[in-house]
């Protein structure tokens, strides 16, 4: 199937899950996720209607903004960011997903002052507490949040979070919830920089059970694009 089939076939299977949790399916945003896709896999995919794109190598995302690759939608950074690479990935970026750590923050908070923006972020929780993945421990983000009003430069508009992968894609849910659970917490704060709109979970094998837990964004790129080929070399 091609690009466009696949993004039209899962904004139909995005629309019935809505419908089935009770949600308006407008409140839900498709976001691809092009890594190891190329400039025109990239174009393709806006022309079929996605709302955004997000990238996960800073190496990607400079060479596909030199190609003017993302017109027409918001991009995002959706991989890990190592605070040396800052620089390359603020104000460059609508939103940036996986901040992980107050020392990531910080670094936003410097680069976004020197530019004189303010950067949109969400905070990556590490949902399962899985040491080979990224996000910061359920623990350490209260400390996080307590210190948001600090970060001028830097909003707070969400969570982002993986969950294990479950033999069984409703597992999936309890993980969910619990992100959904502390963003309702959180919209609580009154702090002018936090505002929680943006829940980003659920990805090509479970976006189904992550919007009947609130999701208002799934970041798709298998059932969009194909299997990745690791064997071929990218930018």
């Amino acid at each position: 199937m091609s690009i466009a089939e696949n993004v039209a076939r899962i904004r139909a299977e995005m629309e019935a899950a809505a419908i089935a949790a009770g949600r308006d399916p407008k409140q839900i945003l498709l976001c691809a996720a092009t890594k190891m896709n190329d400039a025109d896999a990239v174009r393709q995919a806006i022309a079929a209607g996605v709302d955004c794109c997000g990238e996960n190598r800073v190496q990607e995302l400079v060479a596909k903004l030199a190609d003017n690759a993302y017109e027409g939608a918001p991009v995002h950074f959706i991989g890990h960011l190592q605070t040396n690479k800052v620089k390359q990935v603020v104000g460059k970026v609508d939103l940036i997903q996986s901040v992980d750590s107050l020392r990531l923050l910080e670094a936003i908070q410097k680069e976004a002052a020197k530019q004189g923006i303010i950067q949109d972020i969400l905070l990556e929780i590490n949902v399962g507490n899985e040491e080979s993945k990224t996000g910061m421990p359920l623990e350490e983000f209260p400390k996080i949040l307590e210190q948001m009003s600090n970060f001028g430069n830097v909003r707070l508009r969400g969570l982002m979070t993986i969950p294990p992968i479950c033999e069984n894609s409703t597992d999936s849910r309890k993980f969910f919830q619990e992100i959904y659970n502390l963003a309702v917490d959180i919209r609580a704060k009154k702090d002018d920089n936090i505002r929680v709109d943006v829940l980003s979970y659920g990805m090509s094998d479970d976006f189904q059970e992550a919007i009947a837990c609130g999701s208002t964004m799934i970041r798709v790129g298998t059932a969009i694009f194909g299997a990745r080929d690791y064997g071929k070399s990218h930018p």
